[in-house]
């Protein structure tokens, strides 16, 4: 079964921080961790999150560094 961004975390970090904002019509969601990082975009999951946001009409942001844990970021727009 696929691990999502939150539960991803949670296996591979020792803290994992999950923010959500609403802000001008559009939802936020900030997934962060302290795990050990990437060089670059970490591969496989970030990639089929960002498909299904896309669907949404939204955005979706990952950085990672080594030793400094990885963030992703969707922002997506709220229906009126």
């Amino acid at each position: 079964m696929p691990v999502s961004g939150p539960t991803s975390s949670a296996l591979r970090a020792d803290v994992a921080q999950v923010t959500t904002v609403v802000h001008e019509g559009h939802l936020t969601i900030e997934v962060r961790d302290d795990g050990v990082g990437a060089a670059g975009t970490p591969a496989g999951g970030p990639a089929a999150h960002s498909d299904r946001i896309a669907a949404l009409g939204g955005t979706l942001e990952v950085s990672s560094a080594p030793s400094r844990g990885t963030t992703l970021r969707a922002r997506v727009p709220l229906a009126t």
